[in-house]
């Protein structure tokens, strides 16, 4: 990789600058670090459970310098795409405060256009799951913000909102539209975004899969972080090589003084 090239950054947020309600150490000041080098800035995240406005007075409590148009969230990729789609007659699986962003489009839980499914919590179980799947085999489309395995809470590893996409598709033989990572379409909105030639962005993440691997496959070179989800024996299964890979987001300015 031409690292001379770089000219702008994606990061992602909870496990990579935070976990839960937890700033991880070194954040406020990598930030500020790459920020003095002149590099545009891009933040993902795969987190369904807010809307814009929440995300962004998240991050800022946290004492995080981050703008809310540097913000990219698999939630408001959502409110994207059904725009795009003509706002079709929703069923919405998320929660209420991720909801808001959505209030645009006409709501329908008995024959929906469109299932969005998002990040909610202990609210599955096997009636929803069924009814949903009828749904899907009577003609709904089926829109998966993300499609993330398991994510690092406080409390531990926790099943993430891909399972049960995986679930409904198997279910009723259908594939999901994904919206957020690891979706080709996702990155490409971020770098349009920066209107940053791909070359020249790097993206920093903790996920060797969705952050890592689905940037790689766009071009975009990638620094893993060891902290958030990262685990040494699941990055050793699967067949992504990070270009860099760090202790910690505390540790990109000394990577990136390495740069020329």
């Amino acid at each position: 990789m031409a690292v001379s090239k770089i000219r702008g950054v994606l990061c992602d947020l909870d496990g990579t600058l935070y976990v839960g309600d937890r700033l991880i150490e070194g954040a406020a000041g990598t930030l500020a670090y790459l920020r003095r080098r002149g590099l545009s800035l891009r933040f993902l995240t795969n987190t369904t459970t807010s809307s814009r406005k929440s995300l962004f007075a998240r991050v800022r409590s946290l004492g995080l310098d981050i703008g809310e148009e540097e913000l990219l969230s698999a939630a408001y990729a959502g409110v994207l795409y059904l725009r795009a789609a003509g706002s079709p007659r929703c069923r919405l699986l998320l929660e209420k405060d991720a909801a808001e962003d959505y209030r645009e489009f006409p709501a329908d839980d008995v024959a929906p256009e469109v299932i969005v499914v998002g990040d909610i919590g202990a609210r599955w179980d096997y009636e929803l799951l069924n009814s949903l799947f009828r749904q899907l085999i009577s003609g709904a489309r089926l829109v998966g913000l993300h499609k993330n395995r398991y994510y690092r809470t406080q409390r531990g590893m926790m099943l993430d909102a891909g399972a049960f996409v995986e679930a409904l598709e198997y279910a009723s033989r259908s594939s999901a539209v994904i919206v957020g990572k690891p979706a080709p379409e996702f990155f490409r909105l971020a770098i349009e975004s920066l209107a940053i030639p791909k070359e020249s962005v790097i993206i920093i993440g903790d996920d060797i899969e969705t952050d890592i691997g689905a940037a790689q496959a766009e071009g975009i070179a990638g620094i893993l972080v060891k902290t958030g989800k990262f685990r040494e024996d699941l990055t050793s299964r699967v067949a992504v090589i990070p270009h860099f890979s760090v202790d910690s987001i505390k540790s990109i300015p000394a990577l990136f003084e390495t740069f020329p």
